[in-house]
């Protein structure tokens, strides 16, 4: 009895510490969920190795597991769609949305993408999966002025105004980061910081001195507004220097962003661009990378795109940068693990309920639909010939970007399972009509057209007993040891996805060598290679003729050789998967084709209709490329031009007298001066994204009333503008450029008319009060449609600096045919104010001009009532802006 009493005490304290948590793992600061995100972050540094924290400033982090940091691959990308990533919906290219002047599809399209991100995000972690293209944290959008249409990396911007650029980067941002008090969705990432757009073959060396004006007017006004309206979490920096420094490791820049505009995320630098800082034929201004690093980290910049990080240990110990400057920077990319919920459970996380079934949805698939049709501008409608009737018997599609998967997607883009091409969009519209497809041309002299070997000039011997390639499956990504399946394949023209070739093999691990022989139809000049994700080799009588290994994307890449017709010529090619989501392999030639002019004039001759589809190609603009074509250097153009090979066939084709709408794929302002005299319509398609196909012909026949506006300035010759490398503003863009262009910026035709006139406006104002202005705006066509409202501002009086107009508002509306809407605009003293001698924004007294319609203002549009003006008196003393 005595031993039971003497128990009753310990078994007492035992169950008071059991209850208590004795034996629970102990929570440490950082883990604690009822901390702030920025105590936590604190203490988790503290804990942190120099060698770890270090690992934390890498683009590739691989977390630190012994504290429960995940790894995180920061580069991510999702410029108009989850990009780089396997399936995704696939939106206009980002000029392209721009060309829909509508901030809330803006808004609506980032948060489709953010969903679809969130969940692929959550599909890899489930897996293990957390490599690039599989994080949180994208490097989206691109925010620089497209302030010269040579640039190849134009058409990921939203144009070359900084007005129009902020109100559809904003809500973009907003859409990416979500809405949610405590978690981020996505961090979104506002590039290239600052006074970057090319060109492309100089940004790594190119040292930029704008003037004060241009920059506070032009450079930076959007990028101050991604960071106070739309609070941006990281901001990337760019390759090029300015005003002396290169950007990535400027404090100036720094200082701007942190000290005058309260930007509290993270630096990120663009991919390699701290390798510049010691690269002799780069910046070249220190001499190692331990320099590069230590000033970088100084200079603000967080995250290292590229490897210039990892010497951060060895730079503290030669005394270059203390730790606790590197803790600053750990402390900012923690942050953003535990804003997106990374630290935490995933069921207190709303964003990581998302399912994976939103990816392509049909909802997104329509949204996509809606946005290319939105984004389409009807350029020119002689004599209302558009749009066409249903009831036709024959249609001719003609050009080489009318069946292009690559014309839809531009750059960085996603895969769509099901994407439409014009061809498809047509043939779709029209199930009773022939409609039928004729190249015509090339895009440009010397660039292949492309197409899937066939199996009929492939054979698995020399015999040509048997067609097809001999092919051997191995279930490693070496090709090593004993294929694990064998066979013959007709031809090879494959797009696995992430489903492997066979059951007992991983999707993402494998490879497959073809062999056999090649025998060409013909004697002459063919483009040899092929599409590979993430490689291949291929090789003719054993000789290397190309090779592709890339983790980002494939990319089509060939070689120019002289083949004889009825000649059998080895071939071998190679092909490897390594942890991609989009397994990919073509086997490509573009053979000699000297009929093609005339093939298209014959099927033009017999059809009711054409359809011409002409433009660039991702091939020929973009990033840093490797063109080899005429016209064309290093992703950006020489010239603005059409190339000739289209001119030609397009003023053939006009000569038939057919009714012919000449449409437009490409990421950039052309100059096609006689089309725009002679061609009776012209529609501008950008590069429309998965649903492209069926926007244009929803256009052409009708079933779509376009409304697309352009964002940049069209001009007639590249003559008319400064030097590409001058980034003076004067002379560019339609608020300098005092010339005729070939089309303005804002410009855009409907199938409807519409009429405006002032509703309400101020006679006078005090110098510093607002204007609000309203107005009417009446359908006086006989179709329901959409109109772009803009209000431009000018100072016809001002003795200050301003440009000759600026847009400073702008709402898209609908209205059905024969009705009025009310549109009412607000202009603030900013949006009224010229800069003094010292750079100072003011308002004056004087005249304010107040242009509101579907345009800019001319005498034609006012005259026409499709612009309405209105002068405002400022009365008062001069009313200082604060920059």
């Amino acid at each position: 009895m005595k031993v039971f009493k003497n128990l009753k005490p310990f078994l007492l304290a035992l169950s008071i510490l059991t209850l208590t948590g004795c034996n629970s793992k102990k929570i440490e600061p950082y883990q604690d969920t009822s901390l702030s995100f920025e105590e936590r972050a604190t203490d988790l540094v503290s804990r942190m190795t120099l060698q770890e924290k270090v690992n934390m400033l890498r683009y590739d982090c691989p977390g630190v597991e012994r504290l429960g940091v995940p790894a995180h691959n920061f580069w991510n990308e999702c410029l108009h769609g989850v990009a780089r990533s396997g399936k995704a919906t696939v939106f206009p290219q980002a000029i392209g949305m721009a060309a829909m002047w509508d901030s809330e599809e803006m808004f609506g399209i980032a948060d489709a993408i953010s969903d679809e991100a969130r969940a692929k995000h959550h599909e890899y972690a489930s897996r293990g999966k957390r490599g690039i293209y599989q994080g949180l944290t994208y490097w989206t959008p691109n925010i620089n002025i497209f302030r010269d249409p040579r640039w190849g990396r134009g058409m990921e911007t939203y144009g070359e105004d900084p007005y129009l650029t902020a109100e559809l980067a904003v809500p973009f941002i907003k859409g990416l980061q979500g809405d949610d008090a405590k978690y981020l969705k996505l961090v979104a990432t506002a590039k290239h910081f600052a006074v970057h757009s090319g060109p492309e073959s100089t940004r790594h060396s190119f040292d930029v001195w704008p003037n004060d004006y241009d920059l506070e007017e032009t450079y930076l006004p959007h990028f101050k507004r991604t960071v106070q309206d739309a609070h941006v979490y990281s901001v990337m920096c760019a390759y090029q220097s300015f005003r002396g420094a290169p950007c990535c490791g400027n404090k100036f820049l720094e200082s701007m962003l942190r000290e005058k505009w309260g930007f509290k995320g993270y630096i990120v630098s663009d991919c390699w661009a701290i390798r510049d800082f010691y690269e002799e034929k780069a910046h070249h201004v220190v001499a190692t990378p331990e320099e590069a690093a230590a000033m970088a980290v100084k200079a603000g910049t967080d995250l290292n795109c590229g490897d210039t990080y990892v010497h951060l240990v060895s730079a503290v110990e030669q005394g270059l940068i203390t730790e606790a400057e590197i803790d600053v920077s750990v402390h900012r990319v923690l942050l953003a693990l535990f804003k997106l919920g990374m630290m935490d459970n995933d069921k207190d996380v709303k964003y990581a309920q998302i399912p994976y079934d939103v990816v392509e949805s049909k909802e997104h698939q329509a949204l996509s639909l809606d946005a290319a049709r939105k984004s389409m501008v009807l350029l020119k409608n002689e004599n209302n010939l558009l749009p066409f009737s249903k009831d036709v018997k024959k249609v001719a599609v003609i050009g080489p970007n009318a069946d292009d998967l690559e014309v839809l997607l531009g750059n960085y883009n996603g895969y769509p399972t099901k994407p439409k091409t014009p061809l498809t969009g047509l043939r779709e519209k029209l199930p009773n009509a022939e409609v039928i497809y004729a190249q015509g041309c090339a895009l440009a002299e010397k660039l292949p057209y492309f197409e899937a070997i066939p199996s009929e000039y492939l054979f698995t011997d020399a015999s040509k007993s048997q067609k097809g390639l001999k092919a051997e499956y191995f279930s490693n990504i070496k090709w090593e040891g004993k294929a694990a399946h064998t066979q013959v394949d007709p031809n090879i023209d494959f797009i696995w996805w992430t489903t492997a070739p066979f059951k007992d093999m991983k999707y993402d691990q494998f490879s497959v060598r073809w062999t056999g022989v090649l025998v060409p139809p013909t004697s002459g000049e063919y483009a040899l290679g092929g599409e590979g994700f993430s490689g291949f080799n291929l090789y003719l009588n054993d000789s290397l003729v190309t090779k592709w290994k890339d983790v980002h994307h494939p990319r089509k890449v060939y070689e120019l050789m002289k083949l004889e017709g009825g000649k059998a010529y080895n071939v071998r090619l190679e092909y490897v998967q390594d942890n991609t989501e989009y397994a990919i392999m073509r086997l490509l030639w573009g053979t000699p084709k000297p009929n093609l002019k005339q093939e298209a004039i014959d099927l033009a001759k017999s059809s009711d209709l054409i359809v011409l589809c002409m433009g660039l190609s991702p091939l020929l603009e973009g990033e840093e490329m490797p063109v080899k074509v005429e016209g064309f250097s290093g992703g950006d153009r020489l010239d603005i031009k059409l190339p000739s090979t289209q001119t030609d066939l397009i003023r053939e084709i006009h000569k038939l007298g057919k009714p012919t709408v000449l449409v437009f794929l490409n990421g950039s302002a052309l100059a096609f001066n006689w089309e725009a005299e002679n061609m009776p319509a012209i529609i501008e398609a950008w590069y429309p994204g998965q649903e492209g196909g069926t926007a244009l012909a929803d256009i052409i026949f009708g079933d779509y009333n376009p409304a697309g506006r352009l964002p940049l300035t069209f001009y007639k010759d590249i003559k008319q503008i400064p030097a590409f490398s001058d980034y003076d503003m004067t002379g560019k863009t339609y608020r300098y450029f005092k010339g005729a262009p070939l089309y303005e910026f804002g410009y855009g035709l409907s199938y409807s008319t519409f009429e405006y006139t002032v509703k309400n406006a101020p006679e006078t104002i005090k110098s510093g009060d607002n204007i609000t202005i309203s107005v009417d705006v009446k359908n006086t066509g006989k179709m329901d449609g959409d109109e772009v409202v803009q209000l431009y501002v000018s100072l016809p009086d001002s003795k200050l600096k301003t440009p000759i107009r600026a847009l400073q508002g702008f709402k898209r509306i609908h209205l059905k045919a024969g009705e009025t809407k009310t549109v009412e605009f607000t202009v603030t003293p900013k949006q009224m104010a010229g800069r003094d001698k010292e750079n100072l924004a003011q308002v004056s007294n004087g005249k304010v001009l107040l242009s509101v319609g579907g345009k800019q203002p001319d005498s034609k549009a006012i005259s026409s009532k499709q612009v309405v003006q209105k002068e405002v008196q400022v009365t008062g003393n001069t009313f200082y802006i604060k920059d």
